[in-house]
């Protein structure tokens, strides 16, 4: 799949447009901790992530579990090795790594919207339950299901101890409801260390499907698949592998 941007040549800013520090993270990450420790059967002590990006929930979930991160962006590796030097990094897509191991845990946080067929989706599904030991479960996180999705804008950014900075506005928009992807727009201001300022436009193609999509599919590979709402109003779905 085509990368945006951000996930390329704008890797560099990725942790001044969102930082690790930044209170969600913790906060997901906790509640990510307590969804495997209730669904997980045996021991809780190795996790893959697929999608982990720039490694900001990795670098919460790791004191407790020896993690290994999975992310089809070299660039966005090259982010979490210097966040999270301790964990296992591999070049991978979600839809088709193979690494021919299992693991206690698999998480695909909101890296999994950017998967826009079903197809893509159920092949996610595939990889996390081959990567999964019996009794193992895994927790998906998407931005949006169908049945909640709305418009909206939201902005933020951050500063950086070398004198560069973040501004962005996201804004969030679904030229065609009848088709299974929305848009989500970054226009940002990049602010280099000599002061100099530039602004770029990112255009992210996301997917979105009902919540019945997703259950049906992870049942399809195999899962004992359920869904709740977490603290913030969004779908999680938990999938857990059978014994």
């Amino acid at each position: 799949m085509p990368l945006p941007d951000l996930y390329g040549e704008l890797a560099p800013w990725f942790h001044l447009l969102t930082s690790p520090e930044q209170e969600d993270y913790a906060d997901e990450a906790a509640l990510v901790m307590e969804l495997l420790r209730r669904h997980v059967d045996g021991p809780l002590e190795t996790m893959l992530e697929l999608g982990s990006g720039g490694g900001n929930m990795a670098s919460h979930l790791k004191r407790d579990l020896r993690l290994t991160l999975t992310d089809l962006s070299p660039s966005m590796l090259a982010q979490s090795r210097r966040l999270n030097p301790d964990a296992e990094h591999i070049e991978g897509d979600m839809r088709t790594v193979r690494l021919g191991r299992t693991f206690d845990a698999v998480l695909a946080h909101d890296a999994i919207t950017y998967l826009t067929t079903e197809a893509d989706l159920q092949a996610a599904f595939e990889t996390a339950f081959v990567h999964l030991r019996p009794g193992g479960a895994a927790v998906f996180a998407p931005d949006h299901v169908k049945e909640a999705f709305e418009l909206g804008s939201d902005h933020g950014g951050n500063d950086g101890p070398d004198g560069r900075g973040v501004r962005y506005l996201e804004w969030t928009t679904d030229p065609d409801p009848a088709d299974t992807t929305y848009n989500v727009d970054f226009a940002m201001l990049l602010r280099d260390s000599d002061g100099t300022v530039r602004v770029r436009h990112d255009l992210h193609v996301l997917g979105i499907f009902s919540r019945e999509v997703w259950l049906s599919r992870m049942r399809d590979v195999g899962f004992d698949a359920a869904t709740l709402n977490d603290p913030w109003g969004r779908d999680i779905f938990v999938g857990t592998r059978p014994r």
